[in-house]
């Protein structure tokens, strides 16, 4: 077999591992809050955040895997070790923070890859930050947005239903209906990702041209792997997010999701790769803050959030270490 087709093949098989290790980490961002109100068994909502996980493939256009196969980087600049750099050191982030089970941001560990492996390459010049600009405004603003959103739905119901119990069943029936929307949110976001990293292995490989369009069988292979993962779900990070942050209640948990889900479908909408993990914690911590008794660990919150500042940084730096070790066995060469 040409050693450049094999190398393709293995690269995306790295793509699709990360993609999978993204629905395994990422898994508590759709069902923490509906299993931590009790309205839905673990393996019940896991099984349903898959499937709508893979719906999301029919809901919107691929603006987000345009933005990560062109929208980071310069293009030129990008190589098989650039990329197997990339993606093992967000693998490997993913995988530490798992065992922690804290709510890292699978997205921002993969964009940390990128531009680690790249600027270790070519140098801070080959950064776009146009593209780069918007992720980082979003890594800022999108948990306060899900915070704001989540708090003024919670809030909303309190005063124009105030006779509805936290616990009402039509609450149960919503978190159902809204955790369905922050699966679909969340592999519309998600896989995406996967989908532009393989976009520039094919770049890379001289399969395709950086004008031309990604490729309906990548988008479809990359949401039903996310979905594949999902279903594997990571119950550590699950617990953190369920239990550890606050006492959620039907209530609670429909209005983080039904905020998160809007703010996901329109940073979809716009292209914009933010963190589901991100949105959702946001989102948590806003219901369980106007609460008359609110209680909120924010022990675990502050040990959530030197975790997001770590991430990009953290995954950047194994991602230019992992594209050191594949330059040295001259993967970079590949295709030259």
């Amino acid at each position: 077999m040409d050693i450049i087709l094999l190398t393709t093949i293995v690269l995306i098989g790295i793509a699709l591992a990360f993609d999978f290790t993204n629905g395994f980490h990422d898994a508590a961002n759709s069902v923490s809050t509906i299993i931590g109100t009790g309205t839905l068994k673990p393996r019940t909502a896991i099984l349903l955040a898959a499937f709508f996980n893979f719906i999301g493939l029919f809901v919107f256009q691929l603006h987000v895997a345009a933005t990560i196969g062109k929208g980071m980087v310069t293009p030129s600049v990008v190589d098989f070790a650039v990329i197997g750099g990339a993606l093992a050191g967000a693998i490997a982030w993913n995988m530490i923070t798992w065992w922690y089970g804290l709510p890292s941001s699978s997205s921002h560990a993969l964009i940390g890859g990128v531009v680690g492996a790249a600027i270790m390459k070519g140098g801070l010049s080959v950064v776009l930050l146009s593209g780069l600009s918007k992720i980082a405004l979003f890594i800022i603003i999108s948990p306060m947005i899900g915070f704001i959103l989540a708090a003024l739905i919670s809030f909303a119901l309190q005063y124009l239903l105030p006779k509805v119990k936290d616990n009402a069943k039509a609450y149960r029936i919503g978190q159902i209906l809204s955790s369905s929307l922050y699966s679909i949110g969340h592999g519309t976001n998600d896989a995406q990702k996967t989908a532009g990293v393989i976009f520039l292995i094919l770049i890379s490989g001289g399969y395709m041209q950086a004008a031309d369009g990604i490729p309906y069988w990548v988008a479809m292979v990359s949401f039903l792997v996310i979905a594949l993962g999902t279903l594997a779900g990571g119950w550590r990070i699950i617990n953190t997010l369920a239990y550890k942050i606050t006492d959620l209640k039907p209530r609670g948990g429909f209005s983080a999701e039904f905020g998160g889900s809007i703010m996901l479908f329109t940073s979809s909408s716009l292209g914009i790769p933010v963190s589901t993990t991100h949105i959702i914690t946001g989102a948590i911590v806003g219901v369980g803050s106007i609460e008359k008794n609110a209680k909120i660990n924010w022990s675990i919150v502050k040990t959530i959030l030197i975790c997001w500042c770590l991430t990009i940084p953290s995954a950047g730096a194994m991602g230019a270490l992992f594209y050191l070790a594949l330059r040295y066995l001259g993967l970079d060469s590949v295709g030259k």
